[in-house]
């Protein structure tokens, strides 16, 4: 029988075209999940993927065996969460999986609590834009910032995250203070590189601007933030994290109107588990109390 360990590598590498994304996915490193592909391919005798200019592509008899290996993982997937659920106790791990935004400003404070009040509790933390599979045991507890549909999630509403537009007093001095949204046009604006929810706002605005017109551009929200603080350009923040740095001030321009829903799910076979409940009720309830306050 096939070791489930090396199927549960060989189809992330299937699903991500690469070794190193699909050792994030599973929270290995990459040599372990190249020694479990080779593993398999021993087992099998037959080569499972090629080199490509953009990664790894599964070859016919890798393409042949990947149903029934999701099949396995999805049986043995819910027998782990299945057997995840049904302790009573306290110790043990916990994988939290966040946007990199709140994982880095929003959750220290509510993890080093929960570590002090109960230390039996490991966190692991996966901070990532991309969205983690609960269904796949990707993470145990995800928050997101929209409603999931999957029936077998649980979900509890947490609050909503208004957004608004900061500078640092250094840009505003170089370049002046706007008052409305459409001055922005007159600005550096710290933009997204291939994401497109910013150039749609902007649109929705009544201010179309292409993506070239940003001069500062990252899909990766915490090196935006930190170009704002640092004096690069204007940015669009979320409200509890931009309210705790000194090193900006809120400009005065119009309400935008825009607000991220916050959602923590789980999925419903780890509802037994004492633990998941314990670490979900202390998200919860620590992202309620800095969701209403503005100030540290």
């Amino acid at each position: 029988m096939l070791d489930w360990t090396l199927l549960r590598s060989f189809l992330a590498v299937v699903d991500t075209g690469s070794l190193s994304a699909a050792a994030d996915r599973l929270g290995l490193v990459q040599p372990t999940v190249g020694r479990h592909i080779r593993e398999l391919e021993e087992t099998l005798d037959t080569p499972l993927f090629r080199r490509q200019p953009r990664g790894l592509e599964p070859t016919p008899a890798a393409l042949d065996l990947v149903e029934d290996a999701r099949r396995m993982g999805e049986a043995a997937l819910a027998l782990e969460r299945k057997a995840s659920g049904t302790g009573d106790s306290l110790a043990g791990t916990v994988r939290v999986t966040a946007s990199r935004m709140v994982a880095t400003y929003l959750l220290p404070d509510i993890i080093a609590a929960l570590h002090v009040e109960e230390p039996a509790v490991d966190i692991e933390i996966v901070a990532s834009d991309e969205t983690q599979n609960l269904l796949r045991r990707d993470a145990d507890i995800a928050l997101r910032m929209y409603e999931p549909r999957q029936p077998q999630l649980i979900r509890r509403r947490i609050g909503e995250v208004p957004l608004a537009v900061y500078a640092s007093p250094a840009y505003l001095a170089r370049r002046g203070t706007p008052t409305r949204l459409a001055d922005l046009l007159d600005h550096d604006v710290i933009g997204l590189d291939r994401a497109d929810d910013l150039l749609q706002g902007f649109a929705r605005a009544g201010l179309p601007v292409p993506r070239e017109w940003f001069p500062i551009r990252s899909d990766d929200h915490v090196v935006g933030w930190q170009m704002v603080i640092a004096g690069a350009g204007i940015g669009f923040a979320q409200v509890p994290i931009a309210e705790a740095e000194p090193r900006v001030v809120r400009l005065p321009v119009e309400d935008i109107g825009f607000a991220l829903p916050l959602w923590l799910v789980y999925h419903e076979d780890l509802k037994p588990s004492r633990r998941i409940r314990f670490v979900a009720d202390r998200l919860v309830d620590g992202l309620t109390k800095r969701l209403a306050r503005k100030t540290p």
